[in-house]
């Protein structure tokens, strides 16, 4: 028998996976094409890169049960480690620097739609 912790994070391992392809959906349905899903670099994780006319929205999803419980999870450090990321894949992607880049959140909340906040907060270009 597995023990909680382990059982706790495979669960919250399996939630965030399936909250992210919730988001990835809602995404579509409002006519974003997807360009990468869990993007990483040795330094974060982006979970979904988007982009819908000249925007490349980087997204961070978090699945909880209200959406202040969402937003409140993207900490500080959070932030870094994502910006670090984009930077990342903007240095593959150079052509992206034409566009206009956002950082969004989705939260995804159980049995409603999807929050889709869109330049939750800024990307640090240092």
């Amino acid at each position: 028998m597995a023990r909680p912790d382990v059982s706790r994070r495979r669960k919250a391992y399996r939630l965030g996976f399936l909250a992210e392809w919730i988001a990835a959906g809602f995404l579509l349905i409002k006519g974003y094409r997807i360009l990468a899903l869990r993007y990483s670099a040795h330094s974060g994780e982006i979970d979904i890169i988007a982009m819908r006319r000249d925007v490349v929205a980087f997204v961070e999803v978090k699945a909880r049960a209200h959406r202040e419980a969402g937003l409140m999870a993207i900490s500080q450090e959070k932030q870094r480690r994502f910006a670090r990321a984009v930077h990342h894949w903007i240095g593959r992607n150079p052509w992206s620097m034409s566009r206009t880049l956002r950082c969004d959140a989705i939260i995804v909340l159980p049995m409603r739609l999807p929050y889709h906040l869109e330049d939750a907060f800024q990307l640090s270009m240092a």
